[in-house]
């Protein structure tokens, strides 16, 4: 139906607000409110009760409710004619009277035909519902105009109207809306205390009674399909019964009334007892916790044992299961408890195994059909059947005899799993009413199940996502130590838009950059992934750090105008000790001096973010000495809602000049320090890099002149420099490599002498330069091509190797791993 909150008070025909043709709006049907005390007295008397029944609320207060409330328990002829479930009195009907009397102990609903003082013949819709507990009321009591009903939502007849406003509501409580209820039903009924009306509310949602859906003016109940006793059943029941009085034949308990109050109150244990597993399990979305929580909640009140099983794919945290499971199906055991002495069962049937099921057992049935399987007995030969599959394990002594419940673990009508239930021998044995209680119960599990394994599963692909986006970025390049660190958004998800880079440069140099894409979620992901590699492949290109910057805010443009960032990009030499560094947009890096353990802020201009166009980006140069560490993170680190950044920019400049024992630690430290004062919502990128700094005696530079005959002099003065640094091993591939490059560089080269450069480093990095600016290609070379070898023998000697634009050319290197000393 549709809900609303209106507070109109529309008469009983629909007139009121947001009546429309002298009707209430469709979905929206005044109500009857009636409230019974202990001792049969009316405590509440709304004004629907009051257009109802002709009766004011100063006449109804405190009067009988039965004066007020007709009862018959005459049957009219047609009472068959009526839908399953109603019946239609000459009165409020004997449910109602019992329920005055106080006999009633289940929820009812029934269909009556009244005399009204100064009106014709009413037919009423009523339910009723009986409160147990301390306090003074003991009935609620609604009720409505079956004719507005019918007219309203437009049926054929009123019986059938309360069929479509009061369906089987499965069973439970946990719903949409019961907050709103338990605060808005002291609005209807403003006689009673506020602590009566909660305790009304707790009994409706904890008993498993119905929820009243909003209306114009009261509330219209939903009524489960077991609350409404079957008449023509309990009719033909006395018959039965009093013609076994009669014949001196004992009456079977079934046959009783008593026997249908008994089966009433075994419903409402059962109600209670799903509503407090349900309460237990789903408590959090981790999938494991969540499996731990289900075996619990059953074992002992419902079971002795409950064993669950989980499909390959749900364990391993893929996507959602294809088709229909088979005997190759691999289930794994996930959780096992039960009441036996301790080890008992988890050495035959340990935790964590996995198995297929043939086709004659149970189970396969039950993950097959997915419906409950009940064995009230586990035979002989059934157990003898189930034990087969247990390989050098005898499993029949724990099973044979018991009684057994198997059922599925569904979700979208697919099985992810099912659950073994079972009980002792000396236990009474699983019924039907049991096989229905352990369907809901798997059906809730089963949801809550599917909601832990999809958000793990999507979790993992943020995970996985986030993870193939940021970079694994050595702890070591050519002059510089590097550690990072990325913290998730803790309320946004796990995928965000910040990232850190480092690029391997020409001159041993290295870029380092971290970003901030504005947003979250997969869309500012997907935007940081392009802008990363579109700053590697301009860092390769080794552009300088303010045109590199450019070029990147024109590519966001050209994505959209949604795309915006903020960037810090800088390049550092460890020969020449100094870095050069541009902004767009990011809140500035922390420098800590080797010298004095001096920390500050950098002052640079802060430039526009990425995307926004038009402003120009300037670098800066600074001078570093060996052992300066550069801090770059993103503004998540220092950024709390409600805090001025200035703070957390203090505080991160504070804390990075705390001394550790590592860089590891280091960041660790700055982490804890800015990541306790709580409010952070944003992801968090660290980059730190420890400034070592290369000596000028581990460098060794030559100019070559574009001459062939130079050639074997590059060879001599690389063979001589690594005699000279202790590194023999490496001289004669070194010379071959060398003698490759500098020969293709004489070759094409134009004008300006050919570079050649040794760096020893924690590698021995060997530079060539030339003028010419075409990159050179791997190429196979037949038998008879005389070029095309070199690259191939350099690629097949080196530990890595590469090329690169430089302003005045090109940079072809290679790098040799040092021997161990």
């Amino acid at each position: 139906m549709d809900r609303g909150t209106e507070r109109g008070a529309p008469d009983s025909r629909g007139a009121g607000p947001g009546a429309a043709d002298g009707h209430a709006p469709a979905g929206r049907v005044p109500l009857a409110v009636v409230v019974v005390d202990r001792v049969g007295l009316v405590s509440h008397w709304s004004r629907g009760a009051g257009r109802l029944f002709g009766v004011t609320k100063e006449q109804a207060i405190g009067r009988p409710a039965a004066d007020l409330l007709p009862v018959s328990g005459a049957l009219p002829d047609d009472e068959d004619a009526l839908p399953h479930g109603h019946t239609v009195h000459d009165g409020l009907g004997p449910d109602l009277e019992s329920s005055l009397d106080g006999g009633l102990s289940y929820p009812a609903a029934g269909r009556a035909r009244l005399t009204v003082p100064g009106a014709d013949r009413v037919d009423v819709l009523w339910w009723a519902y009986p409160l147990v507990g301390p306090g003074q009321e003991r009935l609620l009591v609604l009720a409505a105009d079956a004719d507005a009903l019918r007219q309203d939502l437009e049926l054929d007849d009123g019986a059938v109207a309360v069929e479509r406003i009061a369906p089987a509501f499965a069973l439970h409580t946990d719903f949409p809306g019961a907050d709103e209820l338990a605060r808005r039903l002291p609005e209807i009924l403003p006689s009673m205390s506020v602590g009566e009306s909660a305790r009304i509310v707790a009994q409706i949602l904890e008993l498993g009674y119905p929820v009243l859906e909003f209306s114009q003016n009261d509330r219209v109940p939903v009524t489960p399909d077991w609350g409404v006793p079957r008449r023509a059943e309990r009719k033909a029941r006395r018959e039965r019964a009093a013609r076994a009085a009669a014949e001196g034949r004992p009456v079977p308990p079934d046959e009783t009334d008593e026997g249908e109050d008994l089966e009433y109150v075994a419903v409402r244990e059962r109600l209670e007892f799903l509503n407090e597993v349900s309460g237990r399990i789903g408590t959090s979305l981790d999938l494991s916790r969540t499996i731990v929580e289900v075996s619990k909640a059953v074992v002992p009140r419902f079971t002795d044992v409950a064993g669950t099983y989980l499909r390959e794919q749900v364990v391993a945290g893929e996507g959602f299961p294809d088709g229909v499971p088979d005997t190759t199906t691999m289930w794994h055991r996930v959780a096992l408890e039960h009441t036996d002495e301790p080890g008992r069962w988890d050495d035959v049937v340990p935790v964590g195994e996995a198995m297929p099921f043939p086709a004659h057992t149970p189970f396969f049935q039950c993950m097959t059909s997915g419906e409950p399987v009940l064995v009230p007995r586990i035979s002989e030969q059934m157990g003898h059947a189930i034990a087969s599959q247990f390989e050098k394990r005898d499993i029949r002594p724990l099973i044979t005899g018991r009684s057994m419940l198997v059922v599925p673990l569904k979700a979208r009508n697919v099985v992810l799993g099912f659950m073994i239930l079972l009980r002792h021998p000396e236990r009474v044995e699983f019924n039907d009413m049991d096989r229905v209680t352990g369907a809901e119960l798997a059906a809730r599990a089963g949801l809550v199940l599917d909601n832990a394994r999809m958000y793990t599963f999507q979790e993992s692909v943020a995970e996985t996502l986030q993870d193939s986006m940021l970079p694994h970025i050595p702890p070591r390049m050519a002059g510089c130590d590097i550690a990072t660190r990325y913290l998730p958004g803790t309320l946004l998800g796990r995928v965000g838009g910040d990232w850190f880079d480092s690029v391997k440069l020409p001159g041993a140099r290295t870029a380092l950059v971290v970003g901030d894409v504005m947003g979250h979620g997969l869309n500012s992901a997907a935007m940081m992934g392009q802008l990363r590699t579109a700053v590697q492949t301009m860092a390769a290109l080794d552009l300088p750090p303010g045109q590199l910057l450019r070029n990147l805010d024109d590519l966001a443009q050209r994505l959209g105008d949604t795309y915006l960032a903020t960037c810090l990009y800088a390049v550092y030499d460890p020969i020449a000790g100094e870095l050069l560094i541009a902004n767009a947009g990011h809140i500035p890096p922390v420098i800590v001096r080797a010298s004095d353990g001096r920390s500050e802020l950098l002052q640079l201009p802060t430039g526009a973010p990425i995307g926004v166009g038009g402003v120009p980006f300037e670098a800066v140069r600074v001078r570093v000495e060996a052992g300066d560490r550069l801090l770059m993170c993103t503004d998540g680190l220092v950024e709390v809602r409600g805090e001025d950044i200035g703070v957390g920019l203090a505080t991160l400049t504070e804390s990075a000049a705390h001394p550790a024992a590592s860089m590891d630690d280091a960041c660790d430290a700055i982490i804890r320090a800015l990541n306790t004062r709580g409010g952070r919502k944003d992801d968090v990128a660290l980059l730190m890099a420890r400034l070592n700094g290369i000596e000028p005696d581990d460098v060794a530079e030559w100019r070559i002149a574009l001459d062939p005959a130079e050639v074997g002099r590059a060879r001599a003065v690389v063979r001589e420099q690594l005699h000279d640094w202790g590194l023999a091993k490496l001289a004669d591939g070194a010379e071959l490599m060398v003698s490759e490059l500098v020969t293709n560089a004489v070759r094409h080269a134009h004008r300006q002498p050919v570079q050649l450069r040794l760096v020893r480093g924690d590698t021995l990095l060997c530079e060539v330069d030339d003028d010419d600016h075409d990159l050179p290609n791997l190429s196979s070379a037949g038998p008879t091509d005389e070029l095309g070898r070199g690259l191939r023998v350099v690629s097949t000697l080196a530990r890595e190797w590469g090329t690169s634009r430089t302003k005045a050319g090109k940079t072809v290197w290679f790098e040799l791993t040092l021997p161990r000393r």
